[in-house]
């Protein structure tokens, strides 16, 4: 089976048999097996991540390539061949691509181990889409034994035409905060609001109140988005609501207005509860942290897109993005680069990440895949020739 056949095949297996979040277990076992037949060796890291790593024959520097392997509780609506079996459960943002990435690179960089100039450490992390995936394997040595100098990540886009590849310097995914609010109020008869406290009006209040955050109280040259995405609340038409519970993400990119956003808020809650008698109870976490690319290791990678793809095929991304990618937690620790490799087509590859009928140009994989071997195989090469210099 030539390469460009094994990689669609193992994204459309992956594809088929998709798992949630924590749960990857067939996954995990999958990619063990194809990193046994290719002789590289490997550790499970928890119960589903797992971390394989080629030893060059030149001892130097190790560079890590990392692929997300879990699913989403979205239910398919694509008619395809290998449409999801699991009710409920699709691979709607691309991780099944991103593991046959991956493991296509291995195939290529395994077949090169006598001549590569240092090591492969290739990290197929789980939770990705829980945000807390990438600290598990960070504790699990993910980076250590050997020390990992540099990782690259990879996402394909249904923004980006197949053949393009998209790179940014700089910030490129905003920090994510999740917010959870319980507002608690006195229940009474819908004929005697005054004998009660009316939680849905207090919260109703609050909601609009938020909304002036961005537009009114943050400098308008800041980037930051608040949803409030998810109110619960009410038992019956004619009985006044004595509990409501609001859910909502915020996004930004720096710890000032990240810090700003949350005064702000736990302030309006304190207001709340003063002007409706009502009890507030915030619960604010910080999820992830902004994905802020390292400028040299960018470059560099820039400079291999352009000797990949064309210089024409190479799209330096101008604006960050809102969404959250916990790749940002090696970043903390290890220069590097998260790039977007183009899988548009057509109107079927154009759905956006996390739709039920998100689907990517398979022949977009095997590039991607040759030109993330190329790379790490030209990072090691040149730290080897900057150390002997």
């Amino acid at each position: 089976m030539n390469l460009k056949c094994e990689i669609i095949g193992m994204r459309r297996h992956i594809h088929k048999n998709p798992e949630l979040s924590g749960s990857e277990y067939n996954t995990a076992k999958f990619i063990e097996s194809k990193l046994e037949e290719l002789k590289i060796p490997y550790k499970r890291v928890g119960k589903t991540g797992v971390i394989g790593t080629l030893e060059g024959a030149v001892s130097g520097k190790t560079i890590a390539l990392r692929a997300d392997i879990d699913a989403l509780p979205v239910c398919e609506g694509n008619e395809v061949e290998y449409k999801s079996g699991s009710p409920g459960i699709m691979h709607a943002c691309g991780h099944d691509g991103h593991v046959a990435i991956i493991l296509g690179a291995a195939k290529i960089l395994s077949r090169k181990k006598g001549k590569l100039n240092g090591n492969v450490r290739f990290i197929f992390q789980p939770k990705e889409e829980i945000l807390n995936g990438a600290k598990a394997m960070i504790k699990g040595n993910a980076l250590k034994s050997p020390n990992v100098d540099f990782i690259l990540g990879i996402h394909v886009s249904p923004w980006i035409k197949t053949g393009r590849i998209g790179l940014k310097f700089g910030t490129m995914m905003a920090a994510v905060d999740e917010l959870k609010i319980e507002i608690i109020g006195r229940i009474a008869h819908g004929a005697y609001p005054h004998k009660g406290k009316d939680a849905l009006v207090a919260a109703s209040m609050f909601v609009n109140m938020v909304q002036c955050i961005i537009s009114r109280e943050l400098d308008p040259l800041e980037y930051a988005v608040i949803t409030l995405g998810e109110i619960k609340s009410g038992g019956a038409y004619n009985i006044l609501c004595d509990k409501v519970k609001v859910k909502g993400t915020v996004r930004s990119f720096n710890s000032k207005t990240r810090n700003f956003i949350k005064t702000s808020i736990l302030g309006k809650l304190n207001a709340i509860e003063l002007a409706y008698g009502v009890k507030c109870v915030a619960n604010y976490n910080k999820v992830g942290e902004a994905l802020i690319n390292s400028y040299e290791i960018t470059e560099r990678c820039v400079k291999t897109a352009q000797e990949f793809y064309g210089k024409d095929n190479v799209e330096i991304l101008e604006k960050p993005s809102m969404g959250g990618e916990d790749f940002s937690e090696y970043l903390k620790l290890v220069p590097g680069n998260f790039m977007h490799i183009g899988t548009c087509k057509n109107e079927h590859t154009s759905y956006p990440w996390h739709h039920s009928n998100f689907n990517i140009d398979e022949g977009a994989l095997p590039k991607a895949a040759k030109y993330i071997a190329y790379t790490a195989e030209q990072f090691l090469k040149q730290a080897t020739q900057t150390v002997k210099m």
